[in-house]
């Protein structure tokens, strides 16, 4: 077996100090342990209490906010953005050169592979004319790569990372200009389980990249110096012991252009109405039972799901500068506007998962119909494309633009 580094497993904590350590190390025992019984409670809890416990957090989250005048799609790019943006971007390229050996680098963050899947991205033909913008401004269909993911910065037996999922969509043959020219003809659509990105911005993403390089994440949530204690609450609410990552919703958590003067955030939801047996439980499941879930439900159906709008009514209460905020359909449904179709295939040939290394997402590819708002955005622009660099150049690799006509032994 090749030494592909040490980003295999959760390495343990490196704060400087002993006592740190040992007590994050005891959370993350603590936090696997439950993840082993989790599915016993947890559609229950959240049926009876997600719900108001969301709003609750976003209730106390909106007390410490302060209204400052946002016009509906305005940005306000902050005086410390390049800063905290460079030093994202010099603590994720010391993690990845501290966790992986060239020619295996993997991506900073979305890092293992569940799955690479053909799909079809569908626009209705029913859409409201203020809808009917960009890649849903007409009924068509859109070939498309989707890659199912968890969150990283390693790479774990699935039981053990911290509950989220995320995908990323690469529609193909998309016309129009695009906002980066690496690539011509595609479309990149980003969703993770939890409706809210983990920081509010790019200063408070620095803070918590600097405690995720120590291997103690937990510690940016209850650093008493500057807490995100609510944030922390928001995700363990929506982060729990996944079944499959074809059973979940995914949500873009960060807004996008959705024409002129008109701000949208988006979201997946899966039309499958049962859950795969997570096995073995509450013994340790097979290290990856996640991808064995999406093969088996591919191998005998069709998976679809809907894709929903949500356009910004409330520059305040649905925020482009604060990430952190989930907008409340109260004051703006989702409204379904395309269908991901996911046809019965086999996909878990090494080649197709390799694959998945192969490519580069970016929220800026895309039209600039569908620009993407908000300084976490901002940020993804520069910290995506140098970081898929950094792991292209460690492995040997050059940038690849897919086409859908990719072929792959093993796969159909």
């Amino acid at each position: 077996m090749p030494d592909r580094g040490s980003g295999y497993g959760i390495p343990p904590s490196n704060t400087g100090n002993a006592a740190l350590d040992l007590a994050h190390n005891v959370l993350i025992k603590l936090l696997h342990a439950e993840r082993r019984v989790d599915p016993l409670y947890r559609a229950a809890f959240d049926s009876a209490f997600r719900g108001a416990l969301t709003n609750l957090a976003m209730w106390v989250k909106n007390t410490q906010r302060r209204d400052e005048g946002f016009r509906l799609a305005e940005e306000r790019i902050a005086p410390d953005e390049d800063a905290s943006l460079q030093a994202i971007i010099d603590t994720f390229t010391a993690q990845m050169r501290g966790l992986w050996k060239p020619g295996y680098f993997e991506r900073g963050g979305n890092t293992k592979t569940f799955g690479i899947v053909r799909a079809e991205f569908v626009v209705r033909d029913d859409l409201p004319e203020a809808l009917r913008r960009g890649i849903f401004a007409e009924p068509r269909t859109y070939g498309a790569w989707v890659r199912y993911s968890g969150p990283g910065p390693y790479i774990t037996p699935d039981i053990d990372d911290v509950g989220f999922m995320s995908m990323s969509i690469k529609l193909m043959d998309v016309p129009g200009s695009k906002l980066m020219d690496d690539e011509q003809h595609t479309q990149d659509l980003f969703g993770t389980s939890v409706p809210t990105f983990v920081c509010p911005n790019t200063r408070t993403n620095a803070r918590l990249q600097t405690w995720s390089l120590k291997n103690a994440p937990l510690f940016y949530f209850v650093d008493p110096r500057q807490s995100h204690f609510v944030d922390g609450v928001m995700n363990l609410l929506w982060t729990r012991t996944q079944s499959s990552p074809l059973e979940s919703q995914y949500f873009s958590c960060v807004p996008y252009l959705l024409g002129d003067g008109q701000a949208m955030q988006y979201s997946f939801w899966s039309r499958l109405t049962t859950r795969s047996a997570v096995p073995r439980l509450p013994r340790r499941p097979p290290d990856n039972y996640l991808r064995d879930a999406m093969v088996n439900t591919l191998a005998t159906q069709d998976v679809e799901f809907d894709i929903r709008i949500q356009v910004q009514t409330d520059p305040f209460r649905m925020p482009v500068e604060d990430a952190s905020v989930v907008w409340p359909t109260k004051l703006s449904p989702r409204l379904a506007a395309a269908t991901l179709r996911i046809p019965r295939q086999k996909f878990d040939s090494p080649e197709q998962l390799d694959f998945a290394r192969v490519l580069s997402f970016n929220p800026w590819h895309c039209i600039p119909e569908h620009r993407p708002l908000g300084n976490v955005s901002r940020a993804r622009k520069r910290m995506y494309w140098e970081l898929s660099k950094l792991r292209q150049e460690m492995n040997g690799a050059a940038h690849y633009e897919p086409t859908g006509a990719e072929t792959f032994a093993g796969a159909n």
